[in-house]
């Protein structure tokens, strides 16, 4: 039963071909497998068998719920009640919530069974799910590589076959990148679509709870728990969609260049494209992005934890940030405002006759372990602003966006396509996505 997609073992719970139990069993096997090789879990749920065995007895009663026994992952950001959360920080250690965030609470209410906590990059503040406590989250397809952050353990147990899906989150792209590098499919919703209570925050204003799994389908399903209803994928041909090739400043490089117009080319028959000059819908966001993080993070860390406890506790990249943070000010804060409101309405008008927009979800391939810089042509500058300045925008926008992966030929390091909906369009989103998602499956 292994590889199967969400679809796939509803239908064999249904029909008794496989046990919750079964299937809950083979995922913890793969788990901790993923996690030997790769770091994907930070914790495995000791309480998973006891929940699959409840699933089976509602199955055998004919009170299955619409995910009785799929197995799933969640964020090692996100609270479970009576597994270990610790943040991905040393802080936490020994932190088991009381109670379930409300995302997790819905999950399990439909039946999902929860094996246990991907691994996450400490508060989600960083876009490498790198940890010098507890080790580094290693891309599977190339352990010398990075899976991205800070959804990177969730990444790598979807790819590695663990779970058909999972919950993480996306601040700044932490969904989305780790989806494109590790060759998955990750989801952020429209702003404010899934509830936040019980997840740590790292900017409140930007925080998005989202949804990674094997394939568009798995994410659909785990939406509709959330009233994301699934529609039928459009077969008509007429959709407008606007194609940004290049954010300023920093180029495709020539890996994600070439997937990115093989698989123009491939959609340009089927959809309705137009190429954007996106030079200026972008200017100042991510600057203004990376500011408000900072500001932001700094009030969470600053209410929540003493000086005793940042300067002991946490990992030196997070402190450094919050010594950072001290010094930012008010009139900083609200012309960075200013900048994401002066984007939302370009971004609004520049979508106003368009279905849809397309991007890379990242300018390149996975960097190393442990690389501090990424140079792109003439532009050399941190990982972080390389793999964020594609997907930050749309946090700042509160947009829905989905990264799936580019096709890329035989033993090539995976990148994503990102596509970029009107707000509250969600279920619109989804299904181009399919559709999408078909086309390059199937060539055409």
């Amino acid at each position: 039963m292994d590889g199967l997609g969400i679809a796939e073992m509803q239908t064999a719970l249904r029909s008794g071909e496989v046990t919750a139990v079964q299937l809950t069993t083979s995922a913890l096997t793969r788990a901790h497998q993923a996690t030997i090789d790769f770091k994907a879990f930070s914790t495995l749920s000791k309480n998973a068998l006891i929940d699959a065995a409840k699933s089976d007895q509602r199955l055998r009663e004919n009170l299955g719920r619409p995910l009785e026994g799929i197995p799933v992952g969640v964020k090692d950001l996100i609270d479970t009640s009576g597994v270990e959360t610790v943040y991905g920080s040393e802080a936490y250690i020994g932190n088991v919530p009381t109670q379930d965030a409300d995302v997790v609470r819905v999950l399990r209410e439909q039946g999902a069974v929860v094996i246990g906590k991907t691994t996450t990059h400490e508060f989600a503040w960083g876009v490498t799910t790198s940890s010098c406590k507890f080790g580094n989250t290693l891309n599977p397809i190339d352990p010398t590589r990075i899976p991205g952050g800070s959804s990177g353990g969730a990444a790598v147990a979807i790819a590695c076959g663990a779970v058909a899906a999972g919950l993480g989150t996306d601040t700044g792209g932490s969904v989305r990148i780790p989806a494109a590098l590790c060759g998955v499919v990750g989801f952020k919703p429209t702003f404010g679509k899934l509830p936040t209570e019980g997840i740590f925050a790292l900017a409140p204003s930007l925080d998005h709870p989202g949804i990674l799994g094997a394939a568009v389908a798995d994410v659909a399903i785990l939406a509709e728990a959330f009233g994301i209803r699934q529609a039928r994928p459009t077969q008509q041909g007429n959709q407008r969609i606007g194609v940004v090739n290049y954010i300023r400043p920093v180029p495709l490089d020539q890996h994600v260049s070439l997937a990115f117009n093989e698989a123009l080319l491939t959609l340009d028959r089927a959809f309705e494209l137009t190429k954007l000059n996106a030079e200026d819908l972008f200017e100042g966001v991510f600057a203004a992005f990376a500011g408000i993080v900072l500001a932001e993070g700094g009030m969470v860390h600053f209410e929540r934890s003493s000086q005793a406890t940042i300067s002991s506790k946490y990992g030196q990249e997070t402190y450094d940030r919050l010594e950072r943070a001290k010094v930012v000010v008010l009139a900083d804060y609200i012309n960075w405002q200013q900048t994401r409101r002066d984007f939302r309405t370009r971004l609004e008008a520049t979508l106003a006759n368009l279905d849809f927009l397309i991007l890379p979800t990242t300018p390149c391939v996975a960097p190393l372990v442990g690389q501090a810089e990424v140079t792109v042509g003439p532009w050399t500058g941190s990982v972080r602003e390389a793999l964020m300045t594609y997907t930050a925008p749309f946090n700042m926008a509160g947009y829905p966006a989905i990264s799936l992966p580019l096709p890329v030929h035989s033993g090539a390091i995976p990148c994503g396509l990102q596509i970029i909906g009107r707000p509250g369009l969600d279920v619109a989103l989804l299904a181009v996505a399919q559709r999408i998602e078909t086309i390059f499956k199937n060539g055409k």
